[in-house]
């Protein structure tokens, strides 16, 4: 039962189409109901997240540092490497923060516009990592399809306007899922069954027909995901093709490892995607639980996927490590070493 302290009433004067005068109740805040079936777990989960969380941010800042530090990083697959690492900061921090208010009971509503604010970010981040994962195939197929012509045809105009292309396109994309979500009328229940605001959950909450936005909502986010996957699955087919027509064991093993980790990370990512909003059926519990290993594990994952089995990350993360650890002792090596 909502009652007047659950939503504020607001009552404001609309003209229908016949000219007649009627009144609705604006809901201007939602409850956050936080994930199903977890009530007496909250420190555990809090504890938890929180340990995800400054993991996430730890080990992207490190990514970050020592791509920028080491020269021999300096290339366009680390440069998308490091603009990954920043979404995978950002990407969580649109969520986590909010959800770790909740489990220490101290804010379980979000406003009107803080909710419209997270799905923006959510899509606009989601979208754009979606657009980068298929810019880091092309690249990979250039670099192992075209090793010759590699540099000319991954020059630093390309890389940029490539960079700004994802920014853009994952703007367009949230901009109007956002648009046509909250431009519909919420005058009734406020409560959300989850830990964030997102498509499945805000949109059954509005009191109009919400079929066009369902339509396009389905259809935007599906259609960026399977054309993103198809020029995915594209570049790794002529990747694969490339790679089987080296002859040397050491060459293609080289070859298969660059890809390795790409590949993990695509498949982290594309699987959450694809039970979330493409499946037919929606299980709240569930929903929850793959949201938070897509929001809050894989982020942090990342870091590790990219440097286990990448020497020269390794190498430029344990030089990164040693200047932030011991900066006194690298003032002295720089001063005998000159």
């Amino acid at each position: 039962m909502i009652g007047f302290n659950d939503i504020v009433q607001r009552m404001t004067d609309e003209i229908d189409a016949t000219g007649e005068l009627k009144n609705h109740t604006v809901v201007i805040k939602f409850i956050l109901m936080g994930i199903p079936h977890t009530k007496g777990l909250e420190i555990e989960l809090f504890i938890l997240f929180l340990t995800f969380y400054l993991l996430t941010l730890l080990g992207n800042l490190l990514i970050i540092m020592a791509i920028i530090s080491s020269s021999q990083l300096h290339t366009p697959m680390y440069f998308f490497l490091a603009n990954l690492s920043v979404f995978d900061i950002f990407f969580p921090s649109v969520s986590s923060p909010k959800m770790l208010l909740y489990l220490t009971g101290y804010s379980h509503t979000i406003s009107f516009h803080g909710c419209a604010s997270q799905l923006f970010f959510y899509h606009f981040l989601g979208c754009t990592e979606c657009f980068l994962y298929t810019v880091m195939a092309y690249d990979r197929f250039a670099a192992i399809c075209h090793p010759l012509r590699y540099t000319v045809i991954m020059n630093q105009r390309v890389c940029a306007v490539l960079t700004v292309g994802t920014w853009l396109g994952g703007c367009l994309h949230a901009a109007v899922l956002t648009f046509l979500i909250f431009k519909l009328p919420y005058c009734g229940p406020n409560e959300i069954n989850y830990f964030f605001c997102d498509i499945p959950v805000v949109l059954p909450l509005a009191c109009a027909d919400t079929s066009l936005a369902q339509m396009v909502s389905f259809t935007n986010v599906g259609i960026v995901a399977l054309l993103c996957f198809l020029l995915i699955i594209t570049s790794y087919i002529r990747i694969v093709y490339s790679i089987l027509k080296i002859h040397s064991s050491e060459g293609r093993r080289r070859a298969f490892s660059t890809c390795s980790a790409h590949l993990t990370s695509i498949l982290l990512f594309y699987g959450p995607v694809v039970l979330i909003y493409l499946r037919p059926a929606s299980t709240p519990w569930l929903d929850s639980v793959i949201q938070v290993l897509n929001n809050i594990v894989t982020p942090s994952l990342n870091p590790l996927i990219y440097t286990l089995r990448n020497k020269e990350v390794k190498s430029a993360l344990k030089k990164v490590l040693y200047q932030v650890v011991n900066p006194s002792a690298v003032q002295v090596i720089g001063l005998f070493s000159s």
